[in-house]
Protein backbone atom coordinates (compact mmCIF):
# COMPACT_ATOMS: atom_id res chain seq x y z
CA UNK A 1 0.00 0.00 0.00
CA UNK A 2 1.70 3.67 -0.54
CA UNK A 3 2.04 5.89 1.63
CA UNK A 4 -0.22 8.83 1.55
CA UNK A 5 1.55 12.36 0.98
CA UNK A 6 1.32 14.70 3.75
CA UNK A 7 -1.36 17.63 2.88
CA UNK A 8 0.22 20.93 2.93
CA UNK A 9 -1.44 24.36 2.31
CA UNK A 10 -1.17 24.67 -1.58
CA UNK A 11 -4.19 24.71 -3.97
CA UNK A 12 -3.85 23.76 -7.64
CA UNK A 13 -6.83 25.41 -9.88
CA UNK A 14 -8.11 23.46 -12.43
CA UNK A 15 -8.14 25.55 -15.47
CA UNK A 16 -12.16 26.91 -16.43
CA UNK A 17 -12.04 24.89 -20.20
CA UNK A 18 -9.94 21.84 -18.98
CA UNK A 19 -12.22 18.47 -17.58
CA UNK A 20 -10.65 15.61 -15.55
CA UNK A 21 -11.84 12.27 -16.75
CA UNK A 22 -11.40 8.74 -15.86
CA UNK A 23 -13.40 5.26 -15.69
CA UNK A 24 -13.20 2.68 -12.22
CA UNK A 25 -14.65 -0.98 -12.64
CA UNK A 26 -17.27 -1.88 -9.99
CA UNK A 27 -14.93 -1.80 -6.81
CA UNK A 28 -13.23 1.73 -7.71
CA UNK A 29 -9.99 0.59 -9.38
CA UNK A 30 -9.42 3.41 -12.20
CA UNK A 31 -8.99 1.56 -15.33
CA UNK A 32 -8.76 5.09 -17.14
CA UNK A 33 -7.49 8.57 -16.56
CA UNK A 34 -7.10 11.44 -18.67
CA UNK A 35 -4.08 14.01 -19.45
CA UNK A 36 -5.50 16.24 -17.20
CA UNK A 37 -6.34 14.21 -14.47
CA UNK A 38 -2.61 12.99 -15.14
CA UNK A 39 -0.97 17.12 -14.72
CA UNK A 40 -3.49 17.81 -11.98
CA UNK A 41 -3.31 15.26 -9.19
CA UNK A 42 0.83 14.24 -10.16
CA UNK A 43 0.24 10.94 -10.75
CA UNK A 44 1.62 8.64 -14.00
CA UNK A 45 -0.62 6.72 -16.24
CA UNK A 46 1.24 3.72 -14.82
CA UNK A 47 0.69 4.63 -10.58
CA UNK A 48 -2.67 5.33 -11.51
CA UNK A 49 -4.43 2.16 -13.37
CA UNK A 50 -5.35 -0.45 -11.46
CA UNK A 51 -5.29 1.49 -7.90
CA UNK A 52 -8.66 2.75 -6.00
CA UNK A 53 -9.89 5.83 -6.72
CA UNK A 54 -9.50 6.93 -3.66
CA UNK A 55 -5.83 7.23 -4.01
CA UNK A 56 -6.34 10.88 -4.17
CA UNK A 57 -8.79 11.71 -1.65
CA UNK A 58 -8.08 14.42 0.43
CA UNK A 59 -8.09 13.71 4.86
CA UNK A 60 -10.64 16.90 4.78
CA UNK A 61 -12.85 15.19 2.90
CA UNK A 62 -15.96 13.74 4.87
CA UNK A 63 -16.14 9.88 4.41
CA UNK A 64 -20.09 10.49 4.67
CA UNK A 65 -20.26 12.47 1.20
CA UNK A 66 -18.44 9.41 -0.25
CA UNK A 67 -21.04 7.12 1.03
CA UNK A 68 -23.55 9.05 -0.25
CA UNK A 69 -21.84 9.18 -3.52
CA UNK A 70 -21.91 5.48 -3.40
CA UNK A 71 -25.43 5.18 -2.72
CA UNK A 72 -26.30 7.11 -4.99
CA UNK A 73 -24.40 4.91 -7.64
CA UNK A 74 -25.80 1.82 -6.30
CA UNK A 75 -29.41 2.99 -7.22
CA UNK A 76 -27.74 3.49 -11.00
CA UNK A 77 -28.21 7.38 -10.47
CA UNK A 78 -25.43 9.85 -11.12
CA UNK A 79 -24.03 11.85 -7.89
CA UNK A 80 -23.20 15.21 -8.73
CA UNK A 81 -20.99 17.01 -5.59
CA UNK A 82 -17.95 18.58 -4.40
CA UNK A 83 -15.05 17.01 -3.60
CA UNK A 84 -11.26 17.93 -2.28
CA UNK A 85 -8.67 16.06 -3.78
CA UNK A 86 -5.34 15.23 -2.61
CA UNK A 87 -2.23 15.33 -5.13
CA UNK A 88 1.18 13.40 -4.49
CA UNK A 89 3.17 16.25 -3.70
CA UNK A 90 0.36 16.98 -1.05
CA UNK A 91 -1.35 20.01 -2.85
CA UNK A 92 -5.28 19.62 -3.31
CA UNK A 93 -7.54 20.71 -5.39
CA UNK A 94 -10.89 21.17 -5.81
CA UNK A 95 -13.57 19.99 -7.90
CA UNK A 96 -17.47 19.71 -9.23
CA UNK A 97 -17.96 16.00 -9.67
CA UNK A 98 -20.55 13.71 -12.10
CA UNK A 99 -20.39 10.36 -11.71
CA UNK A 100 -22.05 8.09 -13.51
CA UNK A 101 -22.74 4.17 -13.30
CA UNK A 102 -21.62 2.46 -16.74
CA UNK A 103 -24.42 0.42 -17.04
CA UNK A 104 -23.92 -2.71 -19.99
CA UNK A 105 -26.85 -3.64 -22.67
CA UNK A 106 -28.22 -6.46 -20.01
CA UNK A 107 -28.82 -3.41 -17.24
CA UNK A 108 -25.66 -4.45 -15.06
CA UNK A 109 -23.26 -1.71 -14.07
CA UNK A 110 -19.91 -2.55 -15.14
CA UNK A 111 -17.91 0.56 -13.72
CA UNK A 112 -18.08 4.42 -13.54
CA UNK A 113 -17.11 7.53 -15.28
CA UNK A 114 -16.28 10.72 -13.64
CA UNK A 115 -15.92 14.07 -15.42
CA UNK A 116 -14.45 16.78 -13.00
CA UNK A 117 -14.44 20.51 -13.53
CA UNK A 118 -13.95 23.60 -11.63
CA UNK A 119 -16.03 24.45 -9.12
CA UNK A 120 -17.28 28.50 -8.52
CA UNK A 121 -15.07 29.85 -5.66
CA UNK A 122 -18.84 30.75 -4.11
CA UNK A 123 -19.42 27.36 -4.19
CA UNK A 124 -16.05 26.17 -2.11
CA UNK A 125 -16.92 28.63 0.54
CA UNK A 126 -20.31 27.47 1.09
CA UNK A 127 -19.56 23.53 0.97
CA UNK A 128 -16.01 24.21 2.99
CA UNK A 129 -17.48 24.86 6.45
CA UNK A 130 -20.02 22.38 5.89
CA UNK A 131 -18.01 19.29 5.45
CA UNK A 132 -15.47 20.61 8.45
CA UNK A 133 -18.49 20.32 10.88
CA UNK A 134 -19.05 16.90 9.04
CA UNK A 135 -15.75 16.06 10.04
CA UNK A 136 -15.84 17.03 13.24
CA UNK A 137 -18.78 15.02 13.62
CA UNK A 138 -17.34 11.78 11.94
CA UNK A 139 -14.08 11.91 14.54
CA UNK A 140 -16.51 12.87 17.67
CA UNK A 141 -18.46 10.23 17.29
CA UNK A 142 -16.82 7.04 18.94
CA UNK A 143 -16.40 5.40 15.63
CA UNK A 144 -16.09 5.19 11.80
CA UNK A 145 -19.85 3.96 11.16
CA UNK A 146 -21.16 5.80 13.26
CA UNK A 147 -19.09 9.05 12.34
CA UNK A 148 -20.35 8.13 9.07
CA UNK A 149 -24.36 7.73 9.98
CA UNK A 150 -24.13 11.09 12.57
CA UNK A 151 -21.99 13.52 9.33
CA UNK A 152 -25.03 12.21 7.11
CA UNK A 153 -27.90 12.72 9.40
CA UNK A 154 -26.16 16.50 9.89
CA UNK A 155 -25.97 17.01 5.82
CA UNK A 156 -29.57 15.55 5.41
CA UNK A 157 -31.19 18.27 8.43
CA UNK A 158 -29.42 21.01 7.20
CA UNK A 159 -30.33 20.41 3.64
CA UNK A 160 -33.89 19.64 4.78
CA UNK A 161 -33.64 23.02 6.33
CA UNK A 162 -33.21 24.39 3.03
CA UNK A 163 -36.14 22.63 1.26
CA UNK A 164 -33.53 20.66 -0.69
CA UNK A 165 -31.27 17.50 -1.01
CA UNK A 166 -27.41 17.14 -1.70
CA UNK A 167 -27.80 16.78 -5.50
CA UNK A 168 -30.24 19.80 -5.61
CA UNK A 169 -28.02 21.93 -3.53
CA UNK A 170 -24.53 21.20 -5.08
CA UNK A 171 -26.21 21.52 -9.14
CA UNK A 172 -27.62 25.20 -7.27
CA UNK A 173 -24.16 26.26 -5.80
CA UNK A 174 -22.31 25.09 -9.15
CA UNK A 175 -24.73 27.33 -10.78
Amino acid sequence: MRERPTPKNHEIKLGEEEFIVSKTDTSGKITYANRVFMEICGYSERELLGVQHNIIRHPDMPRAVFRLLWDTLKEKKEFFGFVKNLCKDGSYYWVFANVTPDIDNGGRVVGYYSVRRQPPLSAIRTIEPIYQEMLRIEKSAGGVKQGIAKAQAYLQDLLAGKGTDYEKFALELYG
